[in-house]
């Protein structure tokens, strides 16, 4: 597989106001960023609600993005279950609905147990009966749980594990992850926090909830720091912060949703337990948005 170069979005699932899944919601968004500066899009993941999607559903999704993304646009999946056998069934059905590689969450759920040792025997079973290739995602404040610099010397060098997804905004441990990981193993940023760090750094892919409303202010931080332009990078960056600030944490996938809406894709309403941005809140993030994009 070869390595990310470039920004993908954790596609965010727009549902109907009675919680049925909006397939034409979704398609649309495909279809507009299609035209947007992105290198591929991870269908099921975080952003997209997927905890409260069935399997069906989660395939009809990756059939869906497979069927209507841009050629040559990466088709990531985040396949995961919390064991091994049913991670390797899920990404297996992804593969033959035309995903090329699959997102795969730390198992967390018996937190205590999920040691290095835990996490390479996982991996491993995972990569060894996956027919695509897999990345490893770690994002502790949904598990919980930190992947260790240990497992990932030892993962990556397995040849079917392509690299991961960090999403916790932890610099030094990514610059560790970094100096520990094999170099055919890509280590990418799951935020846009840490997209200017993580460039300077000589990282190229990042998997953004930003992405979703605001993609091509972040393929821009890129191309100008690659283009030596740092200080407009680096500009750009801070202008756009309080945005990802905004929709990955003070108002979260509701919020994000809402300015998928307000800056013309679809966003669509959460599902329950989840609450959709209050009116207040609404106008809270328009203007954080305006000020960001003025």
């Amino acid at each position: 597989m070869d390595k990310i170069h470039g920004v993908i979005p954790p596609m965010v699932t727009p549902f109907k106001k009675n919680g049925d899944l909006d397939t034409e919601g979704f398609v649309s968004n495909i279809k507009k960023w299609n035209d947007d500066k992105l290198v591929g899009y991870l269908v099921i993941g975080s952003n997209s609600e997927t905890v409260y999607l069935s399997d069906d559903e989660k395939l009809e999704l990756v059939r869906l993005t497979a069927e209507h993304a841009k050629e040559g646009r990466l088709v990531m999946a985040g396949s995961s279950h919390e064991s091994a056998r049913g991670t390797i069934e899920l990404t297996n059905k992804c593969a033959r609905l035309g995903a090329h590689c699959a997102l795969i969450l730390t198992p967390y759920y018996y937190g205590s147990a999920m040691d290095s040792k835990a996490m390479i025997r996982f991996f491993t079973e995972v990569a060894d009966n996956s027919e695509i290739p897999v990345l490893i995602y770690n994002v502790s404040k949904f598990t919980g749980v930190n992947i260790g610099a240990d497992a990932i010397a030892e993962l990556s060098k397995h040849k079917n594990i392509a690299g991961m997804k960090d999403s916790n905004g932890d610099v030094p441990q990514l610059a560790t992850f970094l100096r520990v990981a094999d170099p055919s193993f890509q280590v990418m940023t799951g935020t846009y926090g840490a997209w200017y760090p993580a460039l300077a750094m000589g990282m190229t892919g990042i998997v953004s909830a930003m992405a979703n409303c605001c993609p091509n202010e972040i393929a821009l931080t890129q191309e100008l720091y690659e283009a030596g332009k740092q200080k407009e990078a680096f500009e750009l960056y801070q202008r756009m912060f309080p945005v990802n600030a905004a929709v990955t944490g003070t108002f979260g996938i509701p919020g994000l949703k809402y300015a998928c809406d307000y800056l013309g894709y679809t966003g669509g309403h959460v599902r329950n337990p989840l609450a959709d941005c209050t009116s207040t809140q609404q106008e809270q993030l328009k203007i954080i948005i305006d000020k960001a994009l003025q």
